[in-house]
This record gives structure tokens, C-alpha cells and sequence, in this order.
């Protein structure tokens, strides 16, 4: 029986589903499933390259990484970035092989869960870190036609908005108000929302003339945002869509294995938070 030996990395990833979406999909083809989690909020200490080539050492197939690191792993990677994601500047997802194979399953998984958006007016997206460079490029992608970005360090909303690109721009603070009120859809991409992140991006009171929102956090599903906006009459894409997504990518990433989604994404719906 084959074996997929792989981990997670990143801050307060206890509550994380992944590996219980890998091990449904690991019985799918009959292999098994070895995940460790490797939390580092009480680590002071961690060193990202050093744990990483420690792993590579110890035989396991990859490694699975979320915030704060996307960015860190996509600089280890190098040039083994694929082609498909190189231009992101984030990684989630590297595979060791002859060498090191770094891919973006959010980056993917994103356009597939983005599909059930018809809208593609102004949109408004807090927060610039690894997710959201990866939802950012989606999103350009698929051929929104303004995308606002207000982050705390002004610095790396204005270098997201020059990495991605027109229609792509950095928005100051003074400015968010006005740029969700004429928003039609609102992205939700920093941590705000977990369970370690208590709060909300969005000002509920400036809810409520757009169509659409989508929080990048998925434990829990609902949200402060998309319980806001869902009372707005808001249509809401939750995280957890996204993850279905981004785990069946990471599967497949990690075996070369191609399963086919409209038979794993119901088995995963057990996963849902």
C-alpha cells in the first residue's frame, strides 16, 4: 500500500480539516495517510527552511503550508515554483521530488470555487498576504474589472496591487468606506474571523448594496463577515468551498494522482465545520 507522508505548517492549525479530507481521499485509492502538524505559535524558535529540509530528509512526500508563511515558500522554492503559479509569489503546497516542486492550491482551487459567482463588477479585498496574492490573481483572471486593496502595512497592499496588476490598485484607509459602499463584491482575505482572530474586516453598517462576499476563513464557516452579510441580503462563497477545492489540488499535487471532483466534493461536505 502506498503511502501519503505529508504535514501541515503554520500558525494555530489545530482545528485545520485537511487532514481528514486527505484521508477520505487517501481510502479513494487505496493508499494511507501519515500527517503530522507542526503548529508553530508556540515556537518561537521555528526556522522555515531548516524544518522544511528536515522533512525532506525524513522521506515525506511534502508539505502542506498556510499563514504566515505562503510567502516564505514560495522564496524556498525558488524556481521550482510551477509555471502555472511561479507568478503569484505564494506558495501553499511544495512536493518533494527530484527536487522541490512548489504549487498554489488555493490559487486554483479559488477559480474553481469562484465559478458560482456570476458578478464581476468593483471589488474590495482586505488584507495582502499569501492568500490573498493568490486570490488577487484569480480574481484578475476571471476578468473583474476594479480591484481595491487595503491592508494595515499600506506598503504590501501597494506591492500586491503592482504584483498583479491593472485593474488591481492599494486604497488608503479614509478611502475603504466609500470603496465598499460601491462595491459589488467583498473579499475577506486576512485572518480576521478565526477563532484566534476574533472580528470582522467590514463595518457592517456598509453592507448592504453589494452582491456578493467571500471569506477566505473557513473555521468557522459563518463567519462574523458573511453572517453580516448574509443578513444584508448579500450573496455569500464561504472558505470552506474554497478548501474542498484547494485539498482535492493538494491531493492530487501530492500523488499525481487526478481524482474526479464531482464524486470526492460530496464525500468532503462531512468536513464541513
Amino acid at each position: 500500500m502506498s503511502v501519503l507522508q505529508a504535514g501541515l505548517v503554520g500558525e494555530h492549525i489545530s482545528r485545520t480539516r485537511l487532514p481528514k479530507a486527505l484521508e477520505i481521499m487517501c481510502a479513494e485509492v487505496g493508499w494511507s495517510l501519515e500527517f503530522q502538524l507542526l503548529d508553530t505559535a508556540e515556537d518561537p524558535e521555528f526556522e522555515f527552511d531548516q524544518t522544511v529540509d528536515m522533512l525532506r530528509q525524513e522521506g515525506w512526500l511534502g508539505v502542506t503550508v498556510t499563514h504566515p508563511y505562503k510567502t516564505h515558500a514560495a522564496i524556498y522554492a525558488g524556481d521550482g515554483m510551477h509555471r502555472d503559479v511561479a507568478h503569484l509569489g505564494a506558495c501553499n503546497t511544495l512536493v518533494f521530488d527530484d527536487g522541490v516542486t512548489g504549487y498554489n492550491t488555493d490559487y486554483t482551487g479559488f477559480l474553481l470555487a469562484f465559478s458560482a459567482i456570476s458578478d464581476r463588477g468593483p471589488l474590495v479585498m482586505m488584507g495582502a498576504g499569501g492568500v490573498a496574492r493568490s486570490i488577487g490573481a484569480a480574481l484578475l483572471r476571471e476578468g473583474v474589472a476594479d480591484l481595491a486593496i487595503y491592508d494595515l502595512d499600506a506598503a504590501r497592499a501597494e506591492d500586491l496591487a503592482c504584483g498583479i496588476g491593472p485593474p488591481a490598485r492599494a486604497i488608503p484607509s479614509k478611502a475603504v468606506p466609500e470603496a465598499i459602499r460601491g462595491a459589488s463584491g467583498l473579499v475577506n482575505a486576512t485572518p480576521l474571523g478565526m477563532v484566534e482572530y476574533p472580528g470582522t474586516a467590514f463595518n457592517a453598517e456598509l453592507l448592504g448594496t453589494q452582491v456578493w462576499a467571500f471569506d477566505a476563513v473557513y473555521t468557522p464557516t459563518e463567519t462574523a463577515f458573511l453572517q453580516d452579510a448574509q443578513k444584508a441580503g448579500l450573496q455569500v462563497l464561504t472558505g470552506f468551498e474554497l478548501f474542498r477545492h484547494m485539498a482535492i489540488r493538494s491531493f492530487e499535487a501530492y500523488t499525481g494522482l487526478a481524482l474526479d471532483p464531482g464524486d470526492i466534493l460530496p464525500k468532503l461536505e462531512v468536513l464541513r465545520p
